[in-house]
């Protein structure tokens, strides 16, 4: 039977307290019977090769305390047993923190998994409390060599009740404390009352942007009884989630392959909610893969994982027990999901969970907190010696826009390697219809979208925003959302202003993630026996056959096909320049010759042709560098809170956590809504029994 960390520390103390119980009333007894509990204790671990300090020391003092007393024939053990058991003790804590192993530490890895063993905030919170019960030890002493009884052991029990209590208190609190240092600067509350009539141009919340994180925080709120508002500067909504036609071919701006469509997913949580159905907005991907010149195909987890094993027969065993420890991983960090329907950074399972949550986190989820702590080049390291096999698994990184090493492992396994375990899906009808479906929703239950309305301004009033000037009119609300990259939002709508320094050179100072070149092309010929995607590895392009995943992208007979590859926001000229439409041109026939090689004669059958660089999704929305993630997602770069130092501003869309993709951004606008909601729950059986049976993502 294994015991719990704290009962194994008291039980490492019988030997002492016995030792100071038997030795204040002059018995030596005190020497042999810790002892020999010392003894005891040590046995099993001599067996396991595994020892416990305070046990190891316990032995020695106390061996050393029977061969001065009964061989030596000196009574300093027992005559002096508090002050120099004490002694001994603040000796072994102080050591122990002198060597980066506090004693504590031992203790406390018998609670948790190894894989937080390393963590950074685990061996702080044991080095702080190894280090006071180093203070108390060295306070007891002082206290048997200067006072008498019973002040001596009055006092001395006192410290040591402290101790236990700080031990078991700080433990709890330390985690919190690290996750909500900073995020409770920003953690202001704004009441508002719906019930109460507002005037024309008054709303409770007010959306700047139309991406899918701002159509799905106001759906929710719109759904919930608010009065809303979302003004978008473009003449459709959605953002990078819109679609154009040109001649009768459909084109997605930019989403072609979505996540979160799972039984546990964001999306389909949403959907729920909504009363949409996932059938008549998605359809299921097919992918093939290119890769040293073969072309890999598999419509489900089980097949890739064979036809991986037939590639790299070496890798074989290792292949499977990776995607094994990925399902585990990925089903831990949605756990939560059926409570709000997301996983939650480390500061909301705080506030929406409690103390304990975050405590418990590493022990409920191991294999997804392995993921947190690791760049997803280690965790293919920990499984692969072949780096073709590595590479491949790497195919989808460009959904991140990170390489291996600087990807979070915990990112790869949520943005990429999820498309293993539970595929991706394609906007059927095109992305726009996904983005109409929510401003349908959003105005069927009294909210108002009103496009080409250019937000110029969010309006602040000491501190908190107070509602935003679009052209002419002024819109008032208690409640902003911007669904506008935080950079615009915070250095041009807001203005630095009303901004500490400090916080605007933090702003300043994020890099932007990279970025594409597509082209789009409608061909007069049927590529139904290709797979909708295309990744070629070889030549670093991607095809998207958009009419495969949907036949009514394109007339009968015909294709929509978008090509694209990543692209810097620095190699194009000004638009409108003809350097800028000879460098599109160039681009465009060099994609176009590559994709032949896979579809062949593809130009002699070209109907329609146009193409977008950065710049084309930096004018239409208003995205700094044509972005397609907002910021960098590489490790260590900290996206800004959904919650603002304006009070009443939030965050959506793929400037905050978690970042870029439709998943991530809908998880985005979910949090941002349960926010406003005030965590609450409108339906649904009784939320603290869901809560009590459930174990929630830190996706930092």
């Amino acid at each position: 039977m294994r015991l719990p960390g704290m009962l194994y520390i008291l039980v490492s103390f019988i030997p002492w307290i016995v030792y100071w119980i038997l030795c204040g009333f002059g018995n030596p007894l005190g020497i042999t019977v810790p002892l020999i509990i010392s003894i005891v204790l040590i046995l099993p671990q001599i067996l396991k090769r595994s020892f416990n300090l305070m046990d190891l020391v316990s032995l020695i003092y106390f061996s050393l305390a029977f061969i001065s007393t009964f061989i030596l024939n000196l009574n300093i053990f027992l005559e002096n047993s508090g002050f120099l058991g004490y002694l001994a003790l603040f000796l072994m804590a102080s050591f122990s923190i002198a060597i980066r192993q506090p004693y504590t530490l031992q203790v406390s890895k018998r609670d948790y998994p190894r894989v937080y063993w390393k963590d950074k905030s685990f061996l702080t919170i044991n080095n702080i409390i190894t280090a006071v019960w180093a203070g108390i030890f060295l306070l007891n002493s002082v206290i048997f060599l200067f006072l008498q009884f019973p002040l001596t052991v009055v006092l001395s029990n006192l410290f040591i009740a402290v101790g236990i209590f700080f031990s078991v208190v700080y433990p709890l609190k330390a985690p919190a404390h690290f996750a909500l240092k900073e995020f409770k600067k920003y953690d202001w509350r704004v009441f508002v009352d719906t019930s109460k009539p507002k005037a024309e141009d008054e709303y409770d919340v007010i959306i700047v942007g139309s991406g899918v994180g701002g159509l799905v925080c106001c759906s929710l709120l719109s759904k919930w009884g608010y009065k809303v508002l979302v003004l978008e500067q473009h003449y459709q909504v959605g953002g990078y989630c819109s679609s154009f036609m040109r001649k009768g071919f459909i084109f997605n701006a930019g989403v072609e392959d979505v996540s979160g469509l799972w039984e546990k997913g964001p999306i389909t949580y949403l959907l729920k909610e909504l009363g949409l159905r996932k059938e008549d907005l998605f359809v299921k991907n097919t992918r093939e893969y290119v890769f040293k010149g073969r072309h890999i195909r598999a419509e489900s987890l089980e097949e890739f994982i064979e036809i991986l094993s037939g590639m790299f027969p070496d890798e074989k065993e290792n292949i499977r027990a990776f995607f094994e420890e990925a399902e585990k991983a990925y089903e831990e960090c949605y756990r939560e999901a059926e409570v709000y329907g997301t996983p939650l950074p480390a500061e909301l399972i705080v506030k929406v969970f409690g103390e304990r949550k975050l405590l418990d986190y590493p022990r409920e989820h191991p294999h997804f907190y392995d993921w947190i702590n690791k760049s997803f080049k280690e965790k293919l390291d920990e499984y692969f010696k072949n780096e073709d096999l590595k590479a491949l698994l790497c195919a989808l990184l460009g959904y991140v826009g990170t390489t291996p090493d600087k990807t979070p492992a915990s990112s790869a396994l949520t943005a990429c390697v999820s498309y293993y375990l539970h595929g991706g899906y394609f906007p059927k009808g095109g992305a726009q219809k996904f983005a109409n479906s929510l401003r349908d929703f959003i105005v069927n239950h009294g909210g108002t979208v009103l496009v080409n309305h250019k937000v110029d301004r969010i309006l602040v009033e000491d501190g908190k925003a107070v509602g935003v000037k679009s052209g002419d009119r002024i819109f008032r609300a208690p409640i902003v959302v911007s669904n506008v990259n935080a950079k615009t939002t915070f250095l041009e709508l807001v203005g630095r202003d009303n901004l500490k320094k400090e916080f605007v050179e933090y702003i300043m100072g994020l890099k932007m993630s990279p970025s594409c070149f597509m082209v789009f092309l409608g061909l007069d010929m049927d590529l139904s026996s290709y797979p909708t995607l295309i990744k070629n590895m070889d030549d670093g392009y991607e095809i998207v056959i958009n009419s495969n995943a949907d036949p009514s992208l394109a007339p009968r007979g015909k294709a929509s096909i978008t090509i694209l590859t990543s692209a810097s926001y620095e190699d194009f000229p000004e638009r409108g320049t003809e350097e800028y439409m000879r460098k599109k041109q160039e681009l465009s026939d060099i994609l176009i010759k590559k994709a032949e090689k896979l579809i062949p004669n593809l130009s002699r059958h070209i109907v329609v042709k146009d193409a977008a660089t950065p710049k084309t999704f930096e004018r239409y929305t208003f995205m700094p560098q044509g972005a397609i993630y907002s910021f960098d997602q590489s490790i260590g770069v900290k996206r800004p809170y959904f919650k603002t130092p304006i009070k009443g501003l939030y965050l959506v869309g793929a400037s905050t956590f978690p970042g870029g993709g439709i998943e991530a951004v809908t998880i985005s606008g979910i949090i941002c809504a349960y926010d406003i909601y005030g965590w609450k729950r409108q339906r649904r059986d009784d939320f603290r029994a869901i809560v009590a049976r459930s174990y929630c993502y830190i996706m930092p």
